[in-house]
């Protein structure tokens, strides 16, 4: 278990170093709330509309057997996350007028340097 969170812990630091530096600036990390957790939650400054809340799940899968980490998120987990999103912007309201939206990581390969695949808008909160 503790190699598991290792790996997903470097996965989560490589995710963030990635969305740094594609302009994102960070907010919260591992927010965890009761049926849920959020990997990431950051902020994109130069989205279409004004700044866009993001909310990033990364996965981590040593190969893409069986669609790679991306894959791994399905329809019950988005609701998860959804749902997770919900709780977040009713603890900090000063979110709560920004548009969201809902990215994936996938991060693979060597777990020390996980090589990282960025799927904006991956999927939208009404689609779960």
């Amino acid at each position: 278990m503790a190699e598991r969170r290792t790996r997903g812990d470097t996965a989560e630091a490589a995710a963030r170093a990635t969305l740094e530096r594609g302009g994102l600036a960070f907010v919260a990390g591992n927010v965890r709330f009761r049926g849920g957790e959020l990997d990431l939650v950051m902020l994109d400054r130069g989205a279409r509309g004004g700044a866009c809340l993001v909310f990033v799940e990364v996965r981590y899968r040593a190969t893409d057997a069986f669609g790679g980490g991306a894959a791994s998120v399905d329809q019950a987990k988005r609701r998860k996350l959804v749902h997770a999103a919900q709780l977040f912007l009713v603890q900090q309201p000063q979110w709560a007028n920004h548009p969201c939206r809902f990215d994936v990581v996938d991060a693979h390969g060597d777990p020390a340097r996980p090589a990282i695949t960025w799927l904006r808008d991956a999927f939208r909160a009404d689609e779960v």
